[in-house]
């Protein structure tokens, strides 16, 4: 996966696009946001391509990512972890439909009230699908 000439290249282009979108903020093109969104993407593009060539060069640290990729117990936690953050978003997104309802901000509980919805759509159809596939 990280040998491949395309994952380099992908991570070449985000660093190049964050830099792009840190000029055009400089020069006031852009506003603060994007600007931000540029220096998020040079840091993901570095990060990224030091990884890299970490496992092109490393081989006691390829071994190490490839075995924890691997890992059955690793993809057990991952799934968990998944689940608890789907549960608690649904929680804390519901009390927060009837906070802000209380405090008569209308538009900010319709929102929460949507993520709930959607987020709740989605866990029927991953249910729908994956019950099929095992």
């Amino acid at each position: 996966m990280y040998f491949n000439k395309t994952f380099i290249i992908k991570n070449i282009v985000l660093f190049v696009l964050g830099g792009v979108l840190i000029a055009l903020g400089f020069a006031n093109i852009v506003d603060e946001f994007w600007s931000g969104l540029g220096f998020a993407l040079i840091f993901v593009g570095i990060v990224r391509l030091v990884q890299t060539y970490r496992l092109k060069n490393d081989k006691s640290y390829k071994e190490k990512v490839e075995t924890a990729s691997k890992d059955e117990r690793n993809h057990f936690i991952r799934s968990k972890a998944w689940a608890w953050a789907g549960y608690l978003f649904i929680f804390i997104a519901g009390i927060s439909v009837i906070i802000f309802k209380i405090i008569g901000q209308d538009l900010l509980s319709f929102a929460a009230s949507s993520a709930v919805c959607l987020i709740t759509i989605l866990f029927w159809f991953s249910y729908l699908i994956l019950q099929r596939k095992y």
